[in-house]
This record gives C-alpha cells, sequence and structure tokens, in this order.
C-alpha cells in the first residue's frame, strides 16, 4: 500500500469526510482489518483564507510547499489537497516535491468525461468559479464549464462556503437558494454539475436535483484510494 499525505484544515469539516472516506474504501478493496496509512497536516484555516483575501497565492504556494515537504520526508508517496481552491496552485506545489499531488479537477474531469458529457455547471468559491485552474482541466477533456451568470449568486455560494458550511452550519434556506441557483444553471444547458467545493456535498446530494451530481469529494478520494492500492 502506498503511503498519502492529506493536505487538511481547509476546513477541517470535509477533512474528516476525506479522512473517512479513503479509510472505508482502502478497507473495502483490501478487507479484514486493513485501512490506510496515511499522514495528515492539517492548517488552521484561517491563516489560509487572510492570504486568499489579500490575494496572496504566493504565499499560499509556500504554506503548502512546506506542509507537503514535511508529509513528503515522512515517507509519503502522494499528496492530497483536501480542497478544490487549494488547486489553484498544485501544479506549482507538485514541481516542487519529488511525489506526485493528485488533482481532484483532473479526477473530477477523468470522470465527467467517462460519463459522455460536455457541458457543466461549476459551484465553489469564487476562486474555484472565477480562476482558470478547474477549467482548464476540464478543457484538456473537452469539457466546458459554465458558473452563475449573476455576480450576486456567485457572492452567495461563495459566502456560504465561508460562513456557514465550513462551520458546520446547514440552513433549508441556504439549501434552496443553492438548488434555485443549480436549476437555473441546469435551464441554460448544462447537462451536470460539480459541486467543486469539498464542503457543498454536506448541503446538496445528488437526489436533490434533476442532473448528474459530481461531488469532487467522493471523486478525489477515489482516485486517492486507487493510487493508494496501486502497486
Amino acid at each position: 500500500m502506498k503511503v498519502l499525505g492529506l493536505v487538511g484544515g481547509t476546513s477541517w469539516i470535509s477533512t474528516v469526510d476525506y479522512y473517512t472516506k479513503i479509510n472505508q474504501g482502502v478497507n473495502k478493496g483490501l478487507g479484514d482489518l486493513n485501512f490506510s496509512e496515511c499522514f495528515i497536516y492539517s492548517f488552521n484555516f484561517q491563516k489560509i483564507v487572510d492570504r486568499m483575501v489579500v490575494d496572496d497565492w504566493d504565499g499560499i504556494t509556500l504554506e503548502l510547499i512546506s506542509a507537503c515537504k514535511h508529509l513528503e520526508n515522512s515517507g509519503a508517496n502522494g499528496i492530497i489537497l483536501c480542497a478544490n481552491t487549494l488547486h489553484h496552485v498544485a501544479d506549482k506545489v507538485e514541481k516542487a516535491l519529488q511525489i506526485p499531488v493528485i488533482n481532484i479537477a483532473t479526477a473530477t474531469a477523468k470522470a465527467i468525461h467517462k460519463k459522455g458529457l460536455t457541458k457543466v455547471g461549476l459551484l465553489g468559491t469564487k476562486f474555484t468559479m472565477e480562476y482558470d485552474f478547474f477549467k482548464t482541466k476540464l478543457s484538456e477533456f473537452g469539457i466546458e464549464a459554465v458558473i452563475p451568470s449573476e455576480p450576486e449568486d456567485r457572492q452567495f455560494v461563495h459566502d456560504v462556503i465561508y460562513e456557514e458550511l465550513s462551520k458546520g452550519i446547514f440552513k433549508s434556506e441556504t439549501k434552496a437558494r443553492y438548488l434555485s441557483i443549480i436549476e437555473n444553471l441546469r435551464l441554460s444547458g448544462t447537462q451536470g454539475i460539480i459541486a467543486g467545493c469539498t464542503e457543498i456535498p454536506l448541503l446538496i446530494q445528488p437526489s436533490d436535483i434533476k442532473i448528474p451530481f459530481f461531488d469532487t469529494t467522493i471523486i478525489h478520494c477515489e482516485a486517492a484510494i486507487a493510487f493508494s492500492l496501486t502497486k
């Protein structure tokens, strides 16, 4: 079994979900009392958010490289960044390491491509929706990403992630607004929806919407499990 290095705390809520799903997946693959061999480096999320709000991605990159090197030096064979937004600098981080970073956007693009879809809605933080890092990975597989057209909708999706979901707060009125935004994306022609933030699936489930729902946490965990179990 390959050893995984998880960079979490962004937020700790979704990191717990990663840890649970990866261990369950490894056990399903190997049986008995086999579970994941992994290390977790958990950030104080506020330190990362403080850098995000001033667009200090160089500082975030250095923080991530330092954390990943700790994991690499401890014996990790591959890195999992337990947040979509951090993948804005994932390629830069990987170049500083001797081990791979298992990219959430690439794994998601492969999953969507396998379903034969070519146009999907993308929800997440404003960084994930408005920067190109996720869209670029999708475009490599011939997939167009569409984000909510109204700035206030994008701001709402973003604010809820930080002010509610990352704190374990789940409101029925928030879910209703998210579902309305998703329905507008569906009506605009999207064939599926990407939960491009690892907290969104804690609020929205596939059964809540009329088109395929791509839970990036599950997809990323499946890629991590496959990597871990590959000889």
